[in-house]
């Protein structure tokens, strides 16, 4: 499956915008909604939460993309989300605020990251271990023509 790589970027957007609230909160219970929004979208890109929004308000008003992405990187980046997510929603319920902070910052540079500049961090993870491990992948493959 290939995704338009647009809207793993408002996924992020909407992600920074959230964990930037649990910082500013220490809302635990928030933090356990962002990891379900992680854990849907991990188990498919295109029926994640923000996935859904990208699509429908988002991609009609755009051109289509003149690149697209393989999904693994996308459902492996969620997939670290959801580590960091529920570690640090596991701290600031639990009462311990650094154990949330540290979690939900380390989350929030990285979705930042992919919000601001396109750089995701845990799809160039995948990719690195893909290529350790002898099996490469492409990041982005041409868009077919319309």
């Amino acid at each position: 499956m290939l995704l338009d790589p647009r809207g793993p970027r408002f996924a992020a957007v909407l992600t920074t915008v959230v964990l930037a609230i649990v910082l500013g909160t220490g809302s635990g219970l928030l933090l356990l909604a962002q990891a379900v929004v992680f854990a849907l979208t991990a188990l498919n890109p295109r029926l994640g939460p923000y996935g859904l929004l990208f699509r429908a308000l988002v991609a009609p008003r755009l051109d289509p993309p003149a690149e697209l992405e393989p999904v693994g990187p996308v459902r492996f980046a969620q997939l670290v989300g959801l580590g960091f997510s529920v570690v640090g929603a596991a701290g600031w319920l639990a009462g311990l605020p650094a154990l949330g902070l540290a979690a939900t910052g380390a989350a929030l540079a990285a979705a930042f990251l992919n919000a601001a500049f396109g750089l995701c961090l845990g799809c160039e993870a995948y990719l690195a271990i893909r290529r350790l491990t002898g099996r490469p992948l492409a990041a982005r493959v041409a868009a077919p023509p319309r």
